[in-house]
């Protein structure tokens, strides 16, 4: 099946207790396509939306990091663990007396919008090349610098302690379990997050998703194209434009090209397809040229 050439996107609900990249291992070895990856990795205790990318699609998966992600976060309150998440060694304990949901909520202010985040130490943040949480595992110190994230939204779905589930929506870099760690130093109680499904990722929605062994279904059966969604899935919120020949000529040898486009939905990026409706190229604007540069070309 992979010499045939599969370019596409799967929408896949990872399940808990395995790593996005042994969704991708299996998917490479039953399809015998060599080009295949993700786009944002989900922990092996997160469940979820997790675009894997075929073929052509591998080199569109960096513009879906930009698009917002949604989760449902179950956190507990009373105890905290070393790694923010159940996996850990817990480290504190405290009295849920005088926490209520007024609380939370006027805690839950204090994070939406830009807000200054650090990352879990057990976590595959780079030190110097080598990830933070191997060397926290090897019992070196780690300090991790914060770094700048957007929860757009953030609201409380139930709220039954010791556990509460939030809705969030967030920017690219953003750690759940970071955030559930900080709420409970705002509100004087440990806290931990219990677990975490990704609903969305930009275009990708968990009511869409298939799973593992579905896949594994189609692949068997023959059937797995019929579940590929086309590259341009990926860069739905991009302008939209249609090339004519020339156009199509010079983009094909990486020629910088002007375009007269309207659409704001990006002002940065754009896709451009032939007259036919083929997927040609992604093109970025080169605001110093007044020009559009074709960034990624596609021969499908």
């Amino acid at each position: 099946m992979g010499r045939m050439g599969l370019n596409g996107l799967l929408n896949v609900n990872k399940p808990t207790g395995c790593s996005s990249f042994s969704i991708v291992a299996e998917i490479r070895r039953l399809t015998g396509e060599r080009r295949v990856g993700h786009a944002g990795t989900l922990d092996p205790a997160a469940s979820g939306v997790l675009p894997v990318c075929l073929g052509q699609a591998t080199r569109v998966a960096e513009y879906l990091m930009e698009r917002p992600k949604e989760y449902l976060a179950g956190i507990e309150l009373g105890l905290s663990t070393d790694t923010y998440d159940r996996e850990g060694r817990i480290t504190a304990c405290g009295a849920l007396h005088n926490i209520s949901r007024t609380i939370v909520e006027e805690a839950l202010l204090s994070f939406k919008g830009d807000i200054e985040q650090v990352p879990p130490v057990f976590s595959a943040v780079k030190i110097k090349g080598r990830k933070s949480c191997t060397l926290a595992r090897a019992g070196h110190e780690v300090t991790l610098q914060p770094r700048k994230v957007q929860i757009h939204d953030i609201e409380i779905i139930s709220f039954n302690l010791p556990y509460l589930k939030l809705k969030i929506s967030c920017s690219k870099g953003t750690y759940i379990r970071s955030l559930a760690n900080d709420l409970g130093v705002n509100i004087g109680c440990p806290a931990y997050l219990k677990d975490l499904e990704r609903t969305s990722y930009g275009p990708f929605k968990i009511g869409d998703a298939v799973t593992p062994g579905y896949i594994h279904e189609a692949i068997a059966e023959g059937q797995l194209e019929q579940l590929l969604l086309p590259l341009d899935y990926a860069l739905i919120g991009n302008s939209r434009v249609y090339l004519d020949e020339m156009q199509a000529s010079n983009v094909e040898k990486g020629l910088d090209i002007a375009l007269d486009i309207h659409d704001t939905c990006s002002r940065d990026y754009c896709s451009a397809y032939t007259q036919d409706g083929r997927l040609l190229a992604v093109m970025k604007f080169a605001g110093e040229k007044g020009l559009w540069h074709p960034q990624k070309v596609f021969s499908l």
